[in-house]
Formats: C-alpha cells, structure tokens, sequence
C-alpha cells in the first residue's frame, strides 16, 4: 500500500498525493515565500484542521 501525503499551510490541507508530488508541491509554495509542511495522511487526519498543526520547532 502506498503511503500518501498532505501538504499542510496556515489555511488549508491538500489532497493526499503521492510523496514525490508532496516536496515538489513544497519546493513550489517555498518559492513563492509560503510556509508550508508534509505530514502523512494519517496524521492529517488526525490533525483535522490547520489551526491543530504543531509547527516544528528546531532548538
């Protein structure tokens, strides 16, 4: 089974994709100065909307 993908903004969640499609999705939206991040579809899911979504922190 293969594992999909959502990309995650401020406003929304995309369709599940494949993870090829998900990181050109987010090399695109970086070139357009829109942060922007991939978790599974499950955790999408999980998650349910973006104002859940915990954005990483690198300490």
């Amino acid at each position: 089974m293969d594992q999909k993908f959502v990309v995650v903004t401020d406003e929304n969640f995309s369709q599940p994709m494949s993870r090829d499609a998900a990181i050109k999705t987010i090399k695109d939206y970086d070139k357009r100065g829109i942060i922007a991040y991939i978790v599974s579809e499950e955790e999408a899911k999980r998650i349910k909307t973006p104002e859940n979504f915990n954005e990483p922190r690198w300490e």
